[in-house]
Parts: C-alpha cells; sequence; structure tokens
C-alpha cells in the first residue's frame, strides 16, 4: 500500500495526505442492490425494444438516468430520448426496482463506518440515485450515519459520473476539503473514474462482476476484493496515509 500512496502523491502532486472524511458510494458499497438494478434496467429496455447488452448497467452505475437512457437510445435509435420518454422508463424502471431489491447491506459495512466514525472522519455520501426516501432508507439502515447536509444525490448535481462534478460537490460538503484530505470508496468504473478526475485517493471494492482490470484502468488507487478486506487493511493504511510524505 506504501506504493500506492506514494503513485497516488506523486501524481497529483501532493506532499502527504490529510484525511478527513470518507466518500462512500452507495449502490455496491453501502447496498447490495446493483443485481436489481440490472435486472429493472434490462426489463424496462425489453419493453421499450431497446437492445441493452449483458451486465451493461453494472457498467452505467453511476451515470444519472437521462445520460443512461439517451445512451442506449443513441446506439440503438441514433437519437436521444424525448424528455417524456425519459420520465415515462425512469418511472417504469423504479417500479421494477423495488420489486427487485432485498434491501440488503454489503457485507462488512456497518464495520467499515464504524472504523470511519472511529478515525473522527467524516462520512460523505455521493451517489447517482434519485430515490426520493434515500435519507429515510439510509438511517433506518445506518442509523446516525449519514444527514441530509453530507449527501450528494442526483438532485444536486448537474453532470454527474464519470464527471468529477459529485466527488468535487462531496469535498465541499465535507467542509470545502481539497482533494488530499479525503478518500473515496467506490465500486463502479464510471464512480471510480470520478473521483479520480476529481484528484481524490480511491478505493475499489469490486463486489459486482466488472474484471479488476476495468477498475484499475479507471483509476482506482487501490483495489480490494470486498469491504471485509478493506476493513482489515484499514489500521495500516491510515497509519501509511498519516506518515507517508514526498
Amino acid at each position: 500500500m506504501t506504493k500506492n500512496i506514494i503513485d497516488y502523491l506523486q501524481r497529483n502532486k501532493f506532499k502527504d495526505l490529510d484525511i478527513r472524511a470518507v466518500l462512500f458510494d452507495m449502490d455496491g458499497v453501502i447496498y447490495n442492490s446493483m443485481p436489481a438494478h440490472e435486472m429493472s434496467w434490462q426489463q424496462t429496455m425489453k419493453e421499450w425494444n431497446i437492445k441493452a447488452e449483458p451486465n451493461e448497467f453494472f457498467a452505467q452505475e453511476g451515470r444519472p438516468a437521462k445520460f443512461a437512457i439517451n445512451l442506449l437510445f443513441q446506439r440503438n435509435l441514433n437519437r436521444d430520448a424525448t424528455e417524456q420518454e425519459v420520465k415515462e422508463m425512469y418511472k417504469r424502471k423504479t417500479e421494477l426496482f423495488f420489486e427487485f431489491d432485498t434491501g440488503e447491506l454489503i457485507p462488512g459495512i456497518n464495520e467499515t463506518v464504524r472504523i470511519v466514525q472511529e478515525q473522527g472522519l467524516t462520512p460523505i455520501l455521493v451517489t447517482g440515485s434519485g430515490q426520493s426516501s434515500l435519507y429515510e432508507r439510509l438511517n433506518r439502515d445506518l442509523p446516525n450515519v449519514f444527514t441530509l447536509e453530507n449527501m450528494v444525490t442526483a438532485f444536486d448535481v448537474e453532470i454527474g459520473k464519470p464527471h468529477p462534478e459529485p466527488y468535487l460537490m462531496g469535498l465541499e460538503k465535507a467542509g470545502n476539503l481539497k482533494p488530499n484530505q479525503a478518500l473515496v470508496i467506490e465500486n463502479a468504473p464510471l464512480g471510480v473514474e470520478s473521483a479520480h478526475k476529481a484528484n481524490i485517493f480511491t478505493i475499489a471494492v469490486n463486489t459486482g462482476p466488472m474484471p479488476d482490470k476495468i477498475l484499475l484502468d479507471s483509476g482506482a488507487d487501490l483495489l480490494m476484493d470486498s469491504l471485509h478486506s478493506l476493513n482489515s487493511a484499514f489500521p495500516k493504511l491510515f497509519e501509511l496515509m498519516k506518515t507517508q510524505k514526498i
């Protein structure tokens, strides 16, 4: 992990890391919801006779719904979807998602949050989700972790992942931090790319079907195969982040 940190510092021309916040993606990091997203999007596209590739929406995770829909419309129909089409498709996808979703947390997330809080770090949510009941759900499953003030959602951003905007906004909500004062926990290529472009140290936890190489090529500074592995690595990682300088 020492090399990962040194490479990050040298690439971004930072002298050290002064971690004060951890920016969490939601789907695939907090909730095991990506299979339900994949199934609900695939079913929606099938109903509209739009062809999507297998695991298309694992790869598109984090992209705002309008952009994801337009990407497939351009590929299939050589045009963008109308506002009405976007509205109707997203409504149908949401209906299906709540049918398919189990509400299961990613194994290890409770310990991850506990470690972050014990370190005195601020947890910030950075998600492309636009669920209206998001805060209530999070507060039920992870009580007193996230507040409305430390969440970046689809309602806050103009562009969304893979643009750095969501994670730059996360830095603002954490107290106008600099990129070397936070770390990101992500699971998806577009989210990793977004955090990488924001120059934040990015940990990719591969909880889905994407090959490790895709996450590394998207800019992950450190790759873990599970939150359990990350939790085990945290003591050494935090120590190195406090002491490693260039």
